[in-house]
């Protein structure tokens, strides 16, 4: 790699960073503990295994595996959520170790884990292919990988369509390949001898309305504050009435609550 092209890198990992630190994304995360539940008790994870999930967030999973016994690390970007992160396993009294770190470079040996996840996280790393040999890389052969990511067809692919653009590094894979089946094998398959792929829905659901729920992702989701951020009144008042839309449009509960469903491909593979 050039050096010019290293500082090009250095430049997207800084957007990205600034991107997930912004916002409170702990706080927002809470509203997903029930799919985030659904997703890990699907992994039928033996206690005393060792764990790590990458792109980690504020602990969400690692302290979900932590409880059940695993020997947890989680790893993620943004270092405000490593630190809430610690802060929760130690107000929760568990043992959990919490890195920041770089999905596409992990700081870990070959073979340290017998299971490596990430539930919505490490799809957004500007360089997948980096990605995925990590994941390969740090995972015991027979061990296990498994991903959660947004499909491109479904609600929140269609939400990243209306607040990527004002955010996104230009040349950046689009995330939501992740969520693509034939991406995923492309990446992943050779590494790997088992495979399954399988469409889930994760439900997001809110006390209040769709403006509300917006006005949510607004304040607290890194992506959607940063969107926000950079448009000027008009365009703020553009973006939240799509975004209004969009929620409303999908909305399966009344008008004064909220009720979601985002399609996202479970990947789960075992380690050749």
């Amino acid at each position: 790699m050039t050096n010019e092209a290293i500082g090009e890198m250095d430049s997207v990992k800084a957007r990205l960073k600034s991107i997930w630190t912004a916002g409170d994304y702990d706080r927002f995360s809470r509203y997903m503990e029930g799919g985030a539940r659904e997703f890990y008790e699907r992994l039928n994870i033996a206690p005393g295994c060792r764990l790590l999930d990458v792109a980690c967030g504020s602990g969400q999973l690692a302290l979900m595996a932590a409880k059940d016994g695993s020997e947890v690390t989680g790893v993620d970007i943004a270092g405000n959520l490593v630190e809430r992160a610690r802060a929760r396993a130690q107000a929760e009294g568990l043992k959990a170790r919490f890195e920041e770190g770089d999905a596409e470079a992990l700081p870990f040996d070959d073979a340290s884990f017998d299971v490596v996840t990430s539930l919505i996280g490490a799809m957004f790393a500007p360089r997948p292919d980096f990605v995925a040999k990590e994941l390969l890389r740090v995972c015991v052969p027979g061990g296990t990988i498994a991903m959660g990511n947004w499909t491109p067809q479904g609600f929140i692919g269609q939400m990243f369509k209306a607040v990527s653009k004002f955010i996104a590094p230009s040349g950046m894979p689009a995330p939501v390949l992740w969520g693509d089946e034939a991406t995923v094998r492309e990446r992943l398959g050779l590494g790997l001898s088992e495979l399954n792929l399988t469409r889930r829905q994760y439900l997001f659901t809110y006390p209040f309305p769709p403006s509300e729920v917006v006005e949510v992702f607004r304040l607290y989701y890194g992506p959607t504050n940063r969107a926000f951020a950079s448009l000027d009144a008009d365009g703020q008042a553009q973006l939240r009435r799509d975004l209004e839309s969009l929620w409303t449009t999908h909305n399966r509960a009344g008008t004064d609550c909220t009720t979601v469903y985002g399609e996202y491909l479970e990947v789960i593979g075992i380690r050749a």
